[in-house]
């Protein structure tokens, strides 16, 4: 049951309501326990052949009101404890998803998105079930039983004892199989998740699945992910299996045992007849609380299992986080300053970057330039704060990056990153999606600075076109520039482009930076390209190669020096003289 601690503060919450539920529950079982009483007085008055239909009625009044007051208290009970578990569904829904998106970059990297999908939806539906349908069946398993035990000792305590024998048999068994219902609850929430993540992924790249022809092999390894779901479920139920049918077979022997000792009672007049039929119904009664002990110890450990893998999640910490205390800074201006900047991913692992040194003042654009692998997407991030030096240091108006909160830092930043992604939903949503409360006019002015605008208005819906999922509707080129559009309509104090315009363009590109410097002459700029045209206008270029900076300059120096960017420089303009030609 430790597994369930994280759900109290949502019982405290809902305490009255959990009490009201369990009073009403508590009535319904009482009020259950009735009906036995007025047949054993219907039997009784038969016995004795004094019954009349006066007496008849009354009985059948009776029982009517008793089934009404039932009525109006399910309801109630149903309200009250249904209703908390789909509040304990939604609260441990929202958290996750809210502890998930403050996890640090290189956790999502490491974990599959379709484990992430299993979480969010079947365990959490487990705890559901185990929470509203698991707190039900135990009280009606504790009051139903003890009342109905109780009755049945009031009637014949020796007929009881003989009707009980069976259930520490049921509690050995329990105890015995709920530690290995556990683990195999984990085996196949795992095995869930798997196929999750097969499906999302195939339908995902759906497009290059078709293009390679593969439908027939994509089918036959989600088959063989599919048995080996299917094998873990059928070993689960070979343990679950045992409940009910154990629960059934050991109600009936206690049925036998009570038809046969208790008909002998009542031929030898021990208790009437009345009493007979009534201890039977009593112990008809205690069948469901019988059968609800392993149906409780089902939903318990299916829930258990649930919230330790969630609880998992829970317990992650985020490598990057913001300090405690309140930090005076408010603003950011932009300057940005790199001392001896290293990175490795591990400790031991060669580093990713090293000994990164440049500074870039407020309003002026760095242009970065290097082979593919070479750390410039990195370098991005580091400046973004998905990524944390391990060595020297990263300042921001003179403070160190990690002194500065990171809604701040990421609040005065607009990223364009490598892959453009984009949401599902229409032009609009995507391009106001870092300012929600954007005017027209404002929308109008990123789009036309992205060299977008007259290509959203040849779509039917103009900006309120859907563009699907990840803007599957979309060119390439369209893509990078809706969110290009998307980062200059921020005014953030610094811009990250990590190589935006790598489908669009010749052209087409330079229009774009053209526009990117007039709109964006105060803000700090870090351009990422492999063109070098994008980057020549640029205060401060840096080459990277292998983790290092090899060159730094401006455009006219690096080309003087007869290194990378000059060789580099020269064959672009040739492919670009000769794309012209052509």
């Amino acid at each position: 049951m430790k597994s369930y601690r994280i759900l109290k503060s949502y019982f405290v919450e809902k305490r009255a309501v959990i009490l009201l539920g369990l009073f009403s529950l508590f009535v319904v079982d009482i009020l259950q326990l009735l009906v036995p009483r007025v047949i054993k007085w219907a039997v009784d008055d038969f016995a004795i052949c004094c019954v009349t239909a006066a007496n008849l009625l009354r009985y059948a009044l009776y029982i009517v009101g008793i089934a009404l007051l039932i009525g109006i208290f399910r309801f109630v009970w149903r309200r009250c404890l249904i209703g908390t578990s789909r509040r304990v569904e939604e609260g441990i829904r929202n958290r996750l998803f809210f502890h998930i998106q403050t996890l640090s970059a290189g956790y999502f990297d490491k974990t599959k998105t379709g484990d992430l999908m299993a979480h969010a939806t079947n365990d959490i539906l487990h705890v559901r079930m185990a929470v509203g349908m698991g707190m039900v069946a135990l009280t009606d398993a504790v009051v139903l039983g003890l009342a109905a035990i109780g009755f049945m000792l009031y009637i014949n305590v020796t007929l009881t004892l003989f009707a009980l024998l069976p259930m520490p048999i049921i509690v050995v068994l329990a105890r015995v199989l709920s530690r290995r219902m556990h683990s195999l609850y984990r085996e196949v929430q795992a095995s869930f998740a798997e196929i999750t993540e097969v499906v999302r992924e195939r339908f995902a790249g759906i497009r290059v699945v078709k293009a390679y022809n593969r439908e027939g092999a994509e089918a036959e390894r989600l088959s063989d992910i599919s048995k080996d779901y299917l094998g873990k479920n059928l070993r689960l139920v070979r343990v679950t299996g045992l409940f009910f049918p154990g629960m059934i077979f050991f109600s009936n022997i206690s049925l036998a045992l009570v038809l046969y000792l208790g008909g002998r009672q009542t031929i030898d007049f021990t208790i009437t007849p009345g009493d007979f039929v009534a201890f039977i119904s009593y112990l008809g009664l205690l069948t469901w609380p019988m059968m609800a002990m392993g149906w409780v110890m089902n939903l318990i450990q299916r829930g258990a299992a649930s919230l330790d893998r969630i609880n998992v999640i829970l317990q992650t910490r985020p490598e990057i986080v913001s300090l405690e205390r309140e930090s005076p800074v408010k603003t950011l201006k932009g300057d940005i300053l790199f001392d001896q900047v290293g990175l490795r991913y591990r400790p031991g692992q060669p580093s990713v970057l090293s000994k990164i040194s440049f500074s870039v003042a407020s309003g002026q654009t760095l242009g970065v330039v290097g082979p593919t692998g070479s750390g410039k997407t990195t370098l991005c991030h580091l400046i973004s704060r998905l990524l944390d030096a391990t060595e020297g240091g990263l300042l921001i108006d003179g403070m160190d990056i990690r002194q500065i909160p990171l809604e701040t830092l990421r609040g005065h930043m607009a990223v364009v990153p490598q892959d453009a992604f984009l949401f599902s939903g229409s032009i609009r949503d995507n391009l106001c999606f870092g300012k929600e409360n954007a005017s027209d006019e404002e929308i109008i002015q990123a789009a036309r600075a992205a060299h977008l605008h007259d290509t959203i208005m040849r779509f039917p819906d103009q900006f309120d076109t859907l563009i699907g999922e990840k803007g599957v509707t979309l060119s390439g080129g369209q893509k990078q520039r809706l969110a290009l559009a998307r980062a200059l309509l921020i005014s953030a104090p610094i811009l990250i482009l990590d190589d935006p315009m790598s489908q669009v363009d010749t052209e087409t590109a330079a229009t774009i930076l053209a526009s990117i410097r007039d709109i964006s002459f105060e803000r700090t700029t870090v351009i990422v390209s492999h063109r070098l045209s994008h980057v020549r206008h640029a205060e401060l270029i840096i080459v990277l190669e292998r983790g290092r900076i090899t060159e730094a300059g401006t455009h006219d120096e690096l080309v003087a020096l007869e290194g990378y960017y000059s060789r580099t420089y020269r064959w672009q303009e040739i492919e670009e003289g000769l794309d012209d030609a052509t």
